[in-house]
């Protein structure tokens, strides 16, 4: 992986990496299918299923059956298993074969995130809901080809959407070297072949990438985002950014600028597993 984004074009595969399997994933045949799979394949294997409560069980949105004892605590480093969502049948169900492998950087996060500044203490009893099952989200919304994940941070949704596609190209863009030294070593930690890390921002790397999708989580507002990363997107291309409650109106004040950049938004509900609070999925095409 390169460095400097002057270096690495997201249409090429850098330091002779291609797409490959990623570590951890079950050897199991469409291993290359995305969120919101029937197959439940590899979770016989799962390991800490016995250990959690099942997410067909978590009471109203974004909160869990352990939501009482556990709400404020500081967890311990390093065990993803405190996380009542861990290894649930829900869960399993919904990943289908890509469970382990999206689980395995689920792991690391939980190992190292808060060392590393990139979550924060009391988040490490809810890796699953807010980061891993809220990224995978965005999955099905995504159109074919190279993906450039804007602004990744901790990966997010860029590494989880590289565990559940691992055909697929995808190109981390993110300006703070201490995150993107995260992301590398977690990329090469998980056997992610199919991972590209570029250093900068998304304005800076419009000569060097390219995206026929682009995503981003929690950057920057809609017209902000437009604004920065338009430039990488494919005549073809379109963007898959996640958003919160008031991603509608986020959108109605985008719209000047969206109607410039020949963009057409929409609004989408992106359900994981009973119980917990759809992701909201903001979808700009090209008009």
């Amino acid at each position: 992986m390169s460095d400097g984004a002057d270096s690495v074009r997201a249409t090429e595969p850098a330091d002779g990496m291609g797409p490959g399997p990623v570590a951890g994933a079950a050897p199991a045949s469409g291993a290359g299918s995305t969120a919101g799979a029937g197959s439940t394949a590899g979770a016989g294997s799962t390991a800490g299923a016995g250990s959690t409560a099942g997410a067909g069980s978590t009471a109203g949105a974004g909160s869990t059956t352990s939501a009482g004892s556990t709400a404020g605590a500081v967890y311990p480093k390093g065990d993803l298993s405190l996380d009542p969502l861990d290894g649930a049948a829900a869960v399993v169900d919904y990943l289908g074969d890509r469970y382990p492998a999206v689980r395995a950087f689920g792991s690391l996060l939980a190992e190292q995130g808060e060392l590393r500044g990139l979550i924060g203490p009391r988040e490490l009893g809810r890796i699953w809901e807010r980061h891993l099952l809220n990224s995978a989200a965005v999955v099905p919304f995504l159109s074919d080809g190279v993906l450039v994940d804007v602004g990744s941070g901790a990966g997010l949704p860029g590494l989880v959407i590289a565990a559940m596609e691992p055909q697929r190209r995808i190109v981390l863009v993110e300006p703070m070297e201490r995150r993107t030294a995260w992301l590398r070593e977690a990329a090469e930690i998980l056997g992610m072949v199919n991972v590209t890390v570029v250093r900068g921002r998304a304005e800076e790397v419009r000569e060097v990438v390219e995206a026929d999708v682009i995503t981003a989580r929690a950057v920057a507002s809609i017209d902000k985002l437009v604004k920065w990363s338009l430039p990488l997107l494919s005549d073809t291309g379109r963007m898959a950014l996640l958003k919160g409650r008031s991603a509608g109106e986020e959108l109605d004040k985008a719209k000047y600028v969206l109607r410039r950049a020949g963009l057409v938004g929409e609004v989408h509900s992106a359900p994981t597993v009973p119980g917990l609070e759809a992701t909201t999925v903001v979808t700009l095409s090209r008009a």
